[in-house]
């Protein structure tokens, strides 16, 4: 049996931090896992930002409402469970997550805890396990899963290592360069095609 290992935002959804740079017009919120390769130093930056300028989980949850699935990604998603068992594997967090989860059809989401006050003060973030995406990976193997990861960023990097065949998706050239070991897909049907030349078995086009 096989699993398919989803990085989430850039892939499937919208990237959030860019769509509230958008919403407030601070575009240094604009920065994403695609730019910083510390994964602590980007949300230590995003936190001082968000105190600085006095903005609440609540505001940031008001742009996540407005926010859709990726054009294709609903339909990529059903292809992808038709033929092996998928797995969302994100550094989001699941007080963000819940609204575009419900788009998508609830796939399985293992992410980050934020932690607020009453007032939703965002006051630090709580990692499920640090570098766990790889480490989400090691423990399907270890049950003789044989996986199958995609992703964009510098923070799926380490996924797609670990698993059996990783894939970029619509990463930027930067990443891209930097790792050009990965095949590399740009649309939804390219990334189909990745997907099927990595399996070990014949699977349904």
């Amino acid at each position: 049996m096989e699993i398919a290992c989803l990085d989430l935002e850039g892939v499937l959804i919208p990237e959030i931090w860019i769509a509230f740079a958008s919403k407030t017009g601070i575009k240094e919120f604009s920065k994403t896992t695609r730019d910083v390769k510390d994964y602590d130093v980007l949300m230590r930056y995003r936190l001082n930002l968000l105190s600085e300028h006095n903005l609440t989980l609540s505001q940031i949850k008001e742009v996540i409402e407005t926010l859709e699935p990726l054009e294709g990604a609903g339909d990529f998603v059903d292809w992808l469970r038709e033929r092996f068992q998928l797995v969302i594997l994100s550094d989001t967090f699941y007080e963000f997550a819940q609204p575009l989860m419900k788009k998508l059809g609830f796939p399985t989401l293992l992410c980050h805890t934020l932690i607020a006050d009453k007032f939703g003060i965002i006051a630090d973030y709580k990692l499920r396990q640090a570098d766990h995406k790889r480490h989400a990976v090691l423990a399907f193997k270890s049950l003789y899963f044989r996986t199958i990861a995609a992703g964009d960023s510098y923070n799926d990097i380490s996924m797609l290592n670990e698993a059996d065949a990783g894939i970029l998706f619509s990463a930027p050239d930067n990443v891209k360069t930097d790792f050009p070991q990965f095949p590399t897909a740009k649309t939804y049907a390219e990334l189909k095609t990745e997907f099927l030349r990595a399996s070990n078995r014949e699977l349904r086009s």
